[in-house]
């Protein structure tokens, strides 16, 4: 006697609440995430061997271009206090300053922005100069900072990686 092999039952599931929770997990992150903020003009940094991290937030950077255009920003964390399902909370959001100016009113513009915000008179500054900028333009911005008694600043550079030479005359 031959068995009568029962009719199977197709299952259907609805993707549409999976759907739904993978678009909100990424709306969410794309909020919550902070990024880098653009800089305005790009440089080309001179190479060293130097491997000290810098933090993203809470220092002061003065960009100088080839063309010895300057640029002064900040970024600072900032608290700011939300209400969120009736609980009061306090998070941190990044705000940035900047500020275009020339070589001759750059302590001007730096003692300005430390004292009309009190975050950024104690941030420490560096200093991200292209690898073609003149000595003279780095003389002058030097020269204006000890104007205004800053006498300590970092020079922001690139990681210079090492590339292994082939040995010549290889027999």
């Amino acid at each position: 006697m031959l068995k009568r092999m029962k009719r199977r039952i197709g299952i259907r599931i609805d993707m549409t609440p999976m759907v739904d929770i993978a678009f909100l997990l990424l709306i969410f992150y794309m909020a919550t995430t902070t990024f880098k903020p653009p800089e305005k003009k790009q440089v080309d940094l001179p190479s060293s061997h130097s491997e000290i991290k810098l933090p993203e937030t809470n220092l002061m950077t003065i960009t100088v271009t080839e063309e010895d255009s300057v640029f002064v920003d900040y970024v600072v964390s900032r608290k700011k206090k939300v209400v969120e399902e009736g609980k009061e909370k306090e998070i941190l959001i990044p705000d940035r300053i900047y500020q275009e100016a020339t070589l001759q009113d750059l302590a001007q513009v730096i003692t300005r922005m430390r004292i009309t915000d009190r975050a950024a008179a104690a941030l420490p500054l560096i200093i991200k100069a292209d690898c073609d900028v003149s000595y003279g333009s780095m003389s002058r911005l030097m020269d204006a900072l000890q104007g205004i008694d800053i006498n300590k600043f970092s020079l922001v550079t690139e990681q210079e990686t090492e590339v292994e030479k082939p040995e010549e005359g290889g027999s």
